[in-house]
């Protein structure tokens, strides 16, 4: 009787899940801003560096290090492949001319080539995790160069599903998008003023021609965001996931992305053999007295 009663109660998560997922644009910008002023500046470091694809999270994640840091002080590349899409080239440089920030173009194709060309029957997949990385050495080789650190561009949704490439587009030193949700990084680049062309495209990583996020999850970033908020935030077992509403198997399928993808969350697995082990105890910036 208790668990029917339990189970009956979570049958509006669905619509909860919705509301709960709406955010307060203002405060989240002035609170996103002053997490990159303060932990870039804390590090000893007063520039940032991104890759600006042209796609909604790299856009909000230049507008969000141009507030916090001044235009002057954040870097962007656009670094397309021969098949990328000239109006992602398009939407990037608008960005760019909006916020006066400074950039450089590197067509990554000669680079990206020669590893394809060495690898025969390589995947489409392989080949996008080549290019993801090949642009976030680019990404740290400028970030030596112009004193400065690497912001991430991965939001909540991605992340949960293992929607990136590790070393790639995941790695970072800082990122500002980690802890929103898809559909609340479209609420805050609205607070913004993102361009509405960038608002309304379907989100793509933009290295294999035709390709969109939610063509390959078969599922929709709305619909994704309300099962991931009800199983992370809230908490929901599976089950109390299926009484809200949720197919059975669109439950299953989700489950296994966050739980498959969780080596990608987390620092390389370290053994513990002292009393002080990276990772496990030598963590925090008090162990050096700050």
């Amino acid at each position: 009787m208790a668990e029917t009663s339990a189970i009956s109660g979570v049958k509006e998560g669905m619509d909860r899940a919705a509301e709960k997922l709406r955010i307060d644009g203002e405060l989240v910008a002035s609170l996103l801003s002053r997490f990159l002023h303060n932990e870039i500046t804390k590090a000893g470091f007063s520039r940032a560096v991104l890759g600006l694809s042209g796609g909604l999270d790299s856009v909000l994640a230049a507008y969000l290090a141009a507030r916090a840091l001044g235009p002057e002080n954040v870097l962007v590349l656009r670094m397309p492949y021969e098949t990328s899409s000239p109006s992602s080239l398009e939407d990037a440089q608008r960005v760019i001319d909006d916020l006066g920030v400074p950039s450089e173009t590197i067509d990554i194709t000669p680079i990206v080539q020669p590893a394809f060309a060495a690898s025969p029957g390589i995947t489409p997949t392989r080949m996008g995790n080549v290019m993801a990385r090949t642009r976030m050495i680019l990404l740290y080789d400028r970030s030596a160069a112009w004193d400065a650190l690497v912001v991430g561009t991965s939001n909540k949704t991605e992340l949960l599903l293992g929607y990136g490439t590790l070393y790639g587009d995941m790695a970072s030193a800082l990122n500002p998008l980690g802890d929103l949700y898809k559909t609340q990084v479209r609420q805050l680049a609205r607070t913004l003023g993102v361009p509405q062309s960038i608002l309304d495209k379907p989100p793509s990583a933009d290295l294999i021609p035709e390709q969109t996020d939610e063509g390959d999850f078969g599922f929709s970033y709305e619909r994704v965001d309300r099962l991931l908020y009800l199983l992370i935030d809230e908490r929901y077992s599976r089950r109390e996931a299926i009484a809200a509403g949720f197919a059975e198997t669109f439950v299953d399928t989700v489950l296994r992305m966050v739980r498959r993808s969780h080596f990608k969350r987390t620092m390389p697995i370290i053994p513990k053999l002292s009393a002080r082990t990276v990772g496990h105890d030598f963590r925090y910036l008090r162990d050096w007295g700050i």
